[in-house]
């Protein structure tokens, strides 16, 4: 495979994600039960090395979860590979722009991917969030209102006086429909809906030119001390 091919596996490793969560957000049926981001990635990343002839799962009684020995990877290096969401690089601001938003207010992760996830990624980037929080507390994914509206109750707080910072407009366009205040960081490569530019929920935009968290963090004074 060429390093395009890899990057082409990867997108979509990540699309599976995205249509994951998206569905467990809008499903009703509580009897099904809840699925984490790190059993969803392991799944996904099998069926694609699968279907792309990397990995040949065995047709004899051996268990369903170890690959032939023909496999470009055996079981153990999968779910290692899988893993590597817990160790992604922080972008260059992100830790310096957490402490100086320390000082003015609590600080909280609200992300899709699962406690564990989120802890080692923490853990791993030097990211100092005052308290850590994941859709899996609320059994449901962004942009489901459980997720947004459990967050703040948690908090002890109202809507009104939290504030989502976020790379993604549609995640902020759930925050606020959900009473949050906003604030979108532009990254390069992180948008998927460009066309929610222009709907104007934005209540301070960090431009990619500006020097992201940190200028978040300054920005974010004209949101008031309850943020």
């Amino acid at each position: 495979m060429t390093y395009e091919q890899w990057g082409e596996l990867a997108q979509e490793w990540r699309n599976g994600y995205l249509k994951f969560t998206r569905e467990v957000a809008a499903n009703t049926d509580r009897s099904k039960p809840y699925k984490t981001i790190d059993e969803h990635h392991l799944e996904s990343l099998r069926s694609i090395l699968t279907e792309r002839g990397l990995i040949f799962p065995r047709t004899d009684d051996t268990p369903a979860e170890l690959v032939h020995d023909g496999s470009l990877w055996d079981e153990q290096q999968i779910q290692e590979l899988s893993m590597v969401w817990h160790r992604l690089n922080p972008w260059p601001d992100t830790c310096q722009g957490i402490l100086d938003l320390n000082r003015m207010f609590s600080t909280c992760t609200l992300s899709n991917g699962n406690l564990t996830l989120l802890n080692d990624m923490c853990k791993y980037g030097k990211m100092e969030f005052t308290h850590i929080y994941s859709a899996e507390m609320f059994q449901s994914y962004k942009p489901s209102p459980k997720v947004y509206l459990g967050a703040a109750e948690k908090m002890g707080l109202k809507p009104e006086e939290c504030v989502m910072v976020a790379a993604h407009l549609d995640d902020l366009k759930a925050a606020k429909a959900n009473g949050f205040r906003t604030i979108y960081v532009e990254r390069p490569l992180e948008e998927r809906r460009p066309e929610l530019k222009e709907e104007g929920f934005v209540d301070i935009w960090v431009e990619q030119g500006e020097n992201g968290f940190i200028t978040a963090a300054q920005k974010s004074s004209a949101l008031g001390k309850t943020a």
